[in-house]
């Protein structure tokens, strides 16, 4: 047999095998928290908060874990918005393509990105102390904010940078400035990328329970202030995994799948709108 079929045969078998691998792991991890937690999940845990004695076994429900995570990744992801559309049209408009200052700020984006979220909420939980600051809402937002920064300042550069050069010429050549430029020919064709880059990145913010723990806290209330503490379904997650009741470690792997399905949701949500608006982009 030819030697570059071989080589072939080998590198497709090794695909074939890691696409197994993490269509595999997907499965396992969604089997396993459907049939350990669905049994426990019903309406009553849905839409009620908890009680007293809700992690001895006693009723109550994960309302303001639900409530909580949406508020606050909703909050986390527009702030960080605000800060990364503006730096990544910068970046591709404003800036050399070989710009060593554009490196530059790849190159901390990158950095930031691979900083594991328990350091982000270390930093949070610093800045707090030296304010004077307690856990809430607001220092949960920011925290969250920060962490998913880098993956949606990324993303959108990613999807900038595929827009065709010829196309800001064409704006350029019948007199568009820049500004008119990014607003009206590029966002456009960026559009279905950046709802993309936000939806991944709410994913992100509502998934995590680190960067939450020392700056958001917990609280069986529903949000109702920034300044007040706020309750997440990661963490709450985690408390009920971390108690001795069979019974309310069930619960745990009932808001697991809830966690699961809003995540699931926000991916399938992605890809909708995104073909949705790829109507606008010049192929």
């Amino acid at each position: 047999m030819d030697k570059r079929k071989i080589e072939e045969n080998i590198f497709k078998g090794l695909m074939i095998f890691s696409t197994l691998v993490v269509v595999g792991s997907l499965v396992l991890i969604l089997v396993t928290v459907f049939l350990k937690g669905f049994k426990a999940l019903n309406l009553d845990m849905l839409i009620r908060t908890p009680k007293g004695g809700y992690y001895l076994g006693k009723e109550g429900g994960i309302l303001n874990a639900i409530s909580g995570s949406i508020v606050l990744g909703i909050g986390a992801t527009f702030l960080a918005l605000l800060v990364a559309l503006p730096v990544v049209f910068y970046l591709n408009l404003y800036l050399k393509k070989k710009s060593k200052f554009a490196l530059l700020v790849r190159f901390l984006f990158d950095v930031l990105w691979g900083i594991p979220s328990i350091v982000y909420g270390a930093f949070g939980f610093t800045v707090m102390i030296f304010f004077g600051l307690q856990a809430s809402l607001l220092a949960g937002i920011i925290t969250v904010a920060l962490l998913i920064l880098p993956l949606m300042a990324r993303s959108m550069d990613e999807v900038l940078k595929m827009i065709p050069f010829e196309l800001k010429e064409a704006s350029f050549a019948i007199g568009a400035t820049k500004l008119e430029t990014a607003v009206k020919v590029v966002f456009r064709q960026a559009l279905p990328g950046i709802i993309t880059a936000i939806l991944i990145a709410f994913g992100r913010g509502i998934g995590d329970a680190a960067s939450v723990l020392f700056t958001a806290s917990f609280t069986d209330s529903l949000p109702y202030s920034l300044f007040k503490p706020v309750a997440t379904l990661p963490l709450a997650i985690f408390f009920q995994l971390g108690t001795p009741f069979p019974e309310v470690q069930e619960r745990g792997y009932a808001s697991a799948l809830v966690l699961t399905v809003i995540i699931l949701f926000v991916s399938i949500l992605s890809r909708i709108l995104s073909k949705r608006f790829t109507k606008h982009m010049v192929k």
